[in-house]
C-alpha cells in the first residue's frame, strides 16, 4: 500500500475574540466582539472588523485602550480563561515603556468623559476659582 507523507505540524489558529478574553486583555467575549467590530483592535497593522479572524503565532495586535495601545505578539492559542500567569505565557509584551517624568498635560488631567458623574469637592473649588477670575475682569 502507498505510504503516507509526514504531515508537518498545523498551523494553530484561534478566534480573535475567544483570544483576546483569554488573555485577559478584554474583560468579556462580548466586550471584546464589541472592540473588534469598533476598529480599535488591528493585527498585523490591518483593522479588523471581524470578531472570527483567525489569529495564529506571530501575528502582531496592537489594542487601543481608553488612555493607551498595547502592542503583543502572539505566542500561542488559549485554552481556556486562566489566571493572570497563565494568561501571560499566550502573549509577548511590545508596548513602549512609558517615558519617565512624562504626566499629562493640565487639559487632558481636567477633561473627563461625559456623564462619568459628579465633580469632587477639590475640582468644584477649583471652579469655583475660574469663576471668580472671570467676574473681576
Amino acid at each position: 500500500m502507498g505510504e503516507k507523507p509526514p504531515q508537518s505540524l498545523p498551523v494553530l489558529r484561534q478566534r480573535l475574540d475567544k483570544w483576546l478574553f483569554f488573555t485577559r486583555l478584554q474583560k468579556s467575549r462580548s466586550i471584546a466582539q464589541k472592540a473588534i467590530e469598533s476598529g480599535d483592535i488591528r493585527v498585523n497593522d490591518a483593522r479588523i472588523t471581524q470578531p472570527s479572524h483567525a489569529l495564529k503565532a506571530g501575528d502582531i495586535v496592537v489594542v487601543s485602550l481608553d488612555r493607551r495601545d498595547t502592542i503583543v505578539r502572539v505566542l500561542l492559542p488559549g485554552v481556556r480563561r486562566g489566571p493572570y500567569e497563565e494568561a501571560r505565557l499566550l502573549y509577548e509584551d511590545l508596548t513602549p515603556a512609558a517615558v519617565p517624568g512624562e504626566k499629562p498635560n493640565a487639559f487632558e488631567q481636567a477633561t473627563r468623559e461625559r456623564g462619568s458623574g459628579r465633580p469632587t469637592k477639590k475640582e468644584r473649588r477649583d471652579v469655583d476659582r475660574l469663576r471668580q477670575g472671570w467676574d473681576e475682569e
